[in-house]
């Protein structure tokens, strides 16, 4: 993924779900995420922050060294932006980065989901950008009030931005998650019933098959004594 940003240190956040049974949208983020790793190239430090149980257990396979901090149970109580905020902090407090990349899932539909990717720089980078003229815009053509540096409101602005991106890629891939649970089950339970009406007609007929073949030796049986 190209931002038109020279950064040497990404972090890839992978969010998954801390349950099964929902079809393949974990596996589908840990490819996406394994797919940034493989292409940021060689000189350039990409580490995992790993969030959900599900992602975990696939990346520990053969990532381990690249994870920096694993999050579980996120969804134990119902999603809300002071726990998720709180979450965020905990990141950037235990992480050092150019760029962070959220990869999850954004919802589409009930049995159709989009694995998407957000891109959250940090503050020194925008900066920097901001400072020679980059993509980014000239920040003091902005007129700010109070008595806050550029530097204190770029982080404050960086924390605010990850912590709002955040949220709504947790959203997302639970919304997606739930979708996809339900199109799983949905499927589950159609095999279920395919199979128990074959398990029928297959009893129907094997107890017809015995009942006639009875019958069969009874009738010979009186007939050979009628003989």
């Amino acid at each position: 993924m190209r931002l038109g940003v020279d950064v040497k240190k990404n972090v890839i956040v992978t969010i998954s779900s801390d349950k099964g049974l929902c079809g393949g949208i974990n596996s589908t983020s840990v490819k996406i995420s394994k797919a940034l790793h493989k292409f940021s190239g060689p000189d350039k430090e990409t580490k995992y922050v790993v969030l959900g149980e599900k992602a975990k257990a696939q990346m520990v396979r053969d990532s381990k060294k690249d994870i920096l901090l694993t999050i579980a149970e996120l969804q134990k109580n119902p999603l809300n932006y002071t726990q998720v905020s709180v979450l965020a902090d905990d990141i950037l407090k235990n992480v050092e980065f150019d760029a962070l990349r959220i990869v999850f899932n954004k919802f589409h539909s009930v049995v159709s989901f989009l694995p998407t990717i957000s891109t959250v720089l940090s503050p020194e980078i925008v900066e920097r950008e901001a400072e020679s003229g980059g993509k980014l815009g000239e920040l003091d053509s902005y007129e700010v009030e109070g008595g806050e540096t550029k530097a204190e409101i770029l982080q404050n602005l960086s924390e605010f931005q990850f912590s709002c991106v955040l949220f709504n890629a947790v959203l997302e891939n639970a919304c997606s998650e739930q979708g996809a649970r339900m199109s799983a089950m949905d499927s589950s339970s159609r095999n279920a019933g395919d199979m128990l009406d074959r398990l029928t007609l297959t009893y129907n007929r094997t107890r017809q098959a015995s009942i006639t073949t009875e019958l069969i030796e009874i009738i010979s049986g009186a007939s050979a004594l009628e003989g």
